[in-house]
């Protein structure tokens, strides 16, 4: 039960960013803790979002896909399923849970940040 209303508000705060209610650093602090797959490949579907904001504004054809992307992971969320294996898979490598709390505030955003696109 607690991973179906995880998967829910999350499932909200993927909409949030896709509106623009909310920024991804707002969206992925307010994620929560767990050992979710599903969960965690949507947090660093955000981060990769965030990470692509540059490309997102000079590729039209990139950023509607990615939009859809994002909506997919959102809806499947939102009916409480699991991200289909292939995706989980791809996000695999990056994970190390979900990392919303920076012990050097926006210091450590970044640090993570950097990481997660490994520079």
């Amino acid at each position: 039960m607690e991973n179906l209303n995880d998967r829910k508000y999350v499932s909200r705060l993927i909409y949030a960013v896709l509106t623009e209610r909310k920024n991804v650093r707002e969206a992925i602090s307010l994620f929560p803790e767990t050992k979710d797959k599903s969960i965690e490949c949507a947090y660093h579907a955000l981060v990769h979002y965030a990470a692509d904001e540059d490309l997102r504004y000079r590729n039209f054809e990139y950023r509607e896909e990615q939009d859809d992307y994002l909506e997919f992971i959102a809806q499947t969320l939102a009916a409480g399923k699991s991200l289909p294996r292939n995706i989980i898979a791809d996000y695999e490598p990056y994970y190390k849970g979900v990392a919303r709390k920076w012990s050097d505030g926006a210091k450590g955003f970044w640090k993570e940040f950097l990481r997660f696109i490994n520079l």
